[in-house]
């Protein structure tokens, strides 16, 4: 079994039945992975398997410590002996070291997982913030402000979310650029 078909196969076990929109969200963001093969060259299916895989923490199944990144990403490690770099994006996934110091625990995201190249970060970023909970295509500003009308501002969430919109808008850009690139000429990185 390849890796992006293996990914599948397990985010559906996890999140097709206890979290159907998060499983439609999830299908959505490897949706947009795809899209972007033209910037990712031999890394195209290790993002569409890392974009599939990034919310399988919220599975009731595995979920411990309440916080999704931390939760999938040891579980892929622990359970799955899964490829080390998809296991470092599904850590660090949109801006997860933001949350993580909201939750106080970013000495264990940092500590237990390095981050992966910043080429691959912003493309997952990307993928998540133009993507909508039902798993439709939208903008990072249309996406953060939902999150943050669904969480509510003075939440863990919509207090990371909120201090994480410039980076996520930054990501955003530099992906956009490189397809610009890629569109008129330019080669995967």
């Amino acid at each position: 079994m390849g890796l992006t078909e293996w990914a599948y196969t397990l985010s559906e076990s996890l999140l097709s039945d206890p979290l159907p929109r998060r499983w439609a969200h999830s299908l959505g963001v490897a949706k947009r992975a795809r899209s972007l093969s033209p910037i990712l060259g031999r890394d195209a299916e290790l993002l569409e398997a890392a974009a599939v895989l990034h919310d399988i923490g919220y599975s009731p199944a595995i979920a411990t410590t309440g916080f999704h990144p931390l939760d999938g990403a040891r579980f892929l490690r622990d359970q799955e002996g899964a490829d080390e770099r998809v296991v470092r994006l599904v850590a660090h996934h949109s801006c997860a070291l933001l949350e993580a110091e909201e939750r106080g625990l970013r000495p264990e995201l940092e500590g237990e997982f390095a981050l992966e190249r910043p080429d691959l970060v912003d493309a997952l970023l990307y993928c998540d913030m133009t993507t909508t909970p039902d798993g439709t295509q939208t903008t990072p500003a249309e996406r953060l402000d939902e999150i943050v009308q669904r969480y509510g501002p003075d939440t863990i969430v919509g207090r990371f979310i909120q201090r994480a919109a410039p980076e996520i808008h930054a990501a955003s850009k530099r992906v956009g650029g490189r397809m610009a690139e890629a569109s008129v000429g330019g080669q995967p990185m």
